[in-house]
């Protein structure tokens, strides 16, 4: 758990703030199978997985702030669940799909937490991940006001990111947006 929790202080507003035009791209590239799972890790308020999950069985959305998992509890048909992603409670190969969205760089341990995202990834199973672009000087500017605010960001390049998932065996692929998003799309094969 990060010196001082930022997510707490904006929990009540943090939907205002930082609202989620991706929605349709982000359904597509998930291609979620009709009453599959859905993890929304790092997934704070459920912003997301309320816009990308109406196909889902389940959809669990993880995060470490509890004051953001209140306002995820409170939206129909998510289930919060308090966790770190380097530490998922969840059983090997159970979510079909996973997202995570601008939450990779404040992961503490980034290798583990794919390594996690991955045991818990249904064979031919999907992984989502979007992130700010750091190639972008405005994404740098972002990186350094989160140093100077005490946070633990971590700002990757969407290769960099790829590359640790293709350690793990998955199958990847990177994109970018002209709105300085990148885009990690990455797969589970049948059998690894």
């Amino acid at each position: 758990m990060p010196l001082l929790d930022h997510f707490a202080m904006i929990a009540p507003h943090y939907d205002r703030l930082a609202t989620f035009r991706h929605g349709e791209r982000m359904v597509a590239l998930l291609d979620l199978p009709p009453g599959g799972t859905l993890l929304d890790a790092g997934g704070g308020t459920g912003r997301v997985a309320q816009q990308v999950g109406a196909q889902a069985a389940t959809v669990v959305v993880l995060d470490a702030s509890f004051p953001m998992l209140v306002q995820a509890a409170a939206k129909p048909g998510l289930t919060a669940v308090q966790g770190e992603v380097e530490r998922l409670p969840l059983t090997a190969g159970s979510m079909a799909r996973i997202v995570m969205v601008d939450a990779f760089h404040h992961l503490r341990d980034q290798e583990r937490a794919l390594s996690e995202l991955h045991r818990v990834l249904a064979p031919r199973g999907r992984l989502v991940i979007l992130e700010p672009d750091i190639r972008r000087l405005a994404v740098r500017l972002i990186a350094l006001g989160e140093r100077l605010l005490l946070m633990r960001s971590r700002f990757r390049s969407g290769e960099e990111i790829a590359s640790l998932a293709r350690h793990l065996g998955l199958k990847v692929d990177v994109g970018r947006d002209g709105d300085g998003s990148v885009w990690i799309v990455a797969e589970r094969p049948a059998s690894d």
